[in-house]
């Protein structure tokens, strides 16, 4: 029975994703997106959506069947799968976060009248008290930790395929350990639940959407990477508790900065002015980036920046910690060694 479901899931997000897909790019060609205000789930942040070389280019450009841009949001298959399969009251955190993260997707950047948040920054933020607060009667503390684990699910997914490869990785690792561990039955309510269930949805979820990720015709967008990052949580909770949770969510961030550190790396030399950023400073823009984090910062230390010097911090990572884009005297020099990153710093 659970075998079957598990197949069922990763056929649903594979038929799903690849219709959703076929969709939105006949709807976008269409010109039908921006007339029904939509076309934020298509962009062309990527430029021209990757093909496959099947030695007919000049055919498909005359059909216009890949026209510049990419469909996102398409983490809206296996997000809804997640919550369809992932036995309740689990399934709960991530509807919410699911529903939060698509508007999200679906108004895009778009600042809040005068004020100087983003609409996806208030909604993201929101999704984060959610979690925490819908999450704490059910599983404590480890519901705060889980609510935290979306934003680095979100920064790996700047990269195509980065967020699919954690998800996959991780509960990979989750399923593995439960299975030596023989992790018994979660008693959460009235429901008993079997741990290794939770693992292998996601992970038969992830399975059946990354296909197209991986050659970055597709992108799974906020309701993707936040409902996986939900979904990933709970999966390290069925396996340990508080614990697991919190080790889990750490060696996720790690290899979320594996992953990117090539992007990082260029991220750090154009954007931030912190010159031979240690692997504390990737990890803490993995936990702490993006534009929340940065506004966050912002309200605590307005237009001042603080200067690290202590070796200690500066290995742990305090100098992106408190790294304030809006500060008036964050310049520090880039030194020459450290210009050139990658061989796009070349063009």
């Amino acid at each position: 029975m659970i075998q079957s479901e598990i197949f069922n899931v990763f056929v649903y997000s594979l038929i799903g994703t690849a219709f959703l897909f076929v969709l939105l790019t006949f709807l976008n060609n269409q010109n039908i997106l921006k007339r029904i205000y939509l076309s934020n789930l298509y962009t062309d942040v990527r430029g021209r959506t990757p093909r496959f070389d099947l030695g007919i280019d000049n055919f498909l450009d005359k059909l216009n069947l890949f026209p510049l841009g990419t469909p996102r949001g398409l983490g809206l298959v296996p997000a809804i799968l997640l919550i369809f399969f992932i036995p309740y009251p689990f399934n709960n955190l991530v509807l919410i976060i699911t529903i939060l993260a698509f508007c999200d997707d679906l108004i895009g950047r778009r600042r809040i009248y005068d004020l100087p948040i983003e609409w996806g920054q208030l909604l993201r933020g929101i999704g984060i008290l959610a979690i925490m607060i819908v999450g704490y009667p059910l599983i404590g503390l480890s519901a705060v930790i889980i609510a935290f684990l979306i934003q680095p699910l979100n920064i790996a997914d700047m990269q195509p395929g980065s967020a699919s490869v954690v998800a996959i990785l991780m509960s990979f690792l989750s399923l593995a350990a439960m299975i030596m561990l023989q992790t018994p039955s979660m008693h959460v309510l009235d429901f008993i639940i079997p741990p290794v269930y939770i693992p292998a949805i996601l992970l038969a979820a992830c399975l059946g959407y990354c296909i197209l990720d991986f050659f970055g015709m597709i992108m799974m967008g906020e309701v993707g990477n936040h409902a996986f990052a939900v979904a990933l949580g709970i999966t390290f909770y069925a396996l340990g508790g508080f614990w697991a949770v919190l080790i889990l969510s750490f060696i996720t961030c790690c290899l979320i900065v594996i992953i990117r550190k090539n992007n990082l790396k260029v991220f750090f030399a154009r954007k931030l002015k912190i010159p031979y950023p240690k692997f504390g400073d990737y990890l803490m823009d993995v936990i702490t980036g993006g534009g929340l984090g940065d506004l966050i910062r912002k309200i605590i230390f307005k237009d001042t920046q603080l200067i690290v010097k202590n070796p200690i911090l500066i290995i742990l990572g305090f100098r992106r910690l408190v790294y304030n884009p809006y500060a008036k005297n964050n310049t520090l020099a880039i030194r020459d060694k450290y210009k050139k990153t990658s061989f796009f710093d070349n063009y």
